[in-house]
């Protein structure tokens, strides 16, 4: 897959070392009934920008539900502190940059919260995307918890080294609430779409989000997709490895996937 010529210019530049990677989440967010993905393109002042993704950012010291699957650190593969921080990153990104919430009522495990698009939750919605308010504590605050039972890993994803800012990068997949709707809300974006995963080539995407919308085109019915999450490793991180053409360009290749 050839590299944009300014990432080129940038992997025959690189003379290392290479950057920390610092952990993120995305998500994708998939709508069960069109099985259409919700993507944005990315403002060109932002990292990578002018290119699709999926809503998602770095961890940030805030993320720490309380309460998460036991299972995480073995699926993540990290710590359990550290897995807590992922799931908690990647509910609170989709909610800042979708304005979709993955959270229920407490003690009603089954259900999802309803509409979270008016005045109120737009508000809080913000105040979490400013920092001044943590979604721990606006989930504490409207009698909700966290459903990070919605969240589906799929895989795991470093930026490569060549990059000056890098990113461990957990993806997951995550049904739409059935009463709740995707909106540009975040920002960071000049633009969102819904697309179906096999209508996505025409579009500027880095190789983790066309590669995971590559996969997910083998699936026909939700259960299929919820099942091969269960037997996906997303524990294993992926780097693409990068190499120089003759003419100028770099190549990207991936490992068998």
């Amino acid at each position: 897959m050839p590299l944009p010529p300014a990432m080129a210019r940038r992997a025959r530049d690189f003379t290392g070392p290479p950057a920390p990677a610092r952990p993120a989440a995305t998500v994708v967010l998939l709508d069960p009934e069109t099985f259409e993905v919700y993507v944005l393109k990315r403002a060109t002042t932002m990292v990578f920008g002018g290119v699709h993704a999926f809503p998602g950012g770095r961890v940030d010291p805030s993320d720490r539900p309380e309460t998460i699957r036991t299972d995480w650190p073995e699926r993540l593969g990290v710590p359990g502190e550290q897995a807590r921080a992922v799931v908690g990153a990647a509910v609170r990104e989709l909610f800042e940059e979708s304005g979709v919430l993955l959270a229920g009522p407490v003690g009603e495990p089954e259900r999802t919260v309803g509409d979270v698009s008016g005045p109120s939750w737009e508000a809080d919605r913000a105040a979490v995307a400013g920092h001044s308010l943590s979604l721990a504590t606006l989930l504490a605050r409207r009698g909700l918890r966290m459903r990070d039972d919605l969240l589906l890993p799929w895989s795991r994803w470093v930026t490569p080294e060549f990059e000056p800012k890098r990113f461990d990068t957990w993806f997951f997949v995550a049904l739409l609430p059935a009463a709740q709707r995707a909106r540009d809300v975040s920002g960071e974006a000049s633009s969102t779409t819904w697309i179906s995963p096999a209508a996505a080539n025409g579009l500027t995407m880095l190789p983790p989000t066309r590669t995971t919308l590559r996969q997910l085109r083998s699936y026909r019915s939700i259960d299929d997709l919820m099942l091969a999450s269960r037997k996906r490793n997303a524990a294993v991180p992926i780097m693409p490895r990068v190499e120089l053409t003759a003419d100028g360009g770099a190549v990207v290749t991936l490992p068998e996937l």
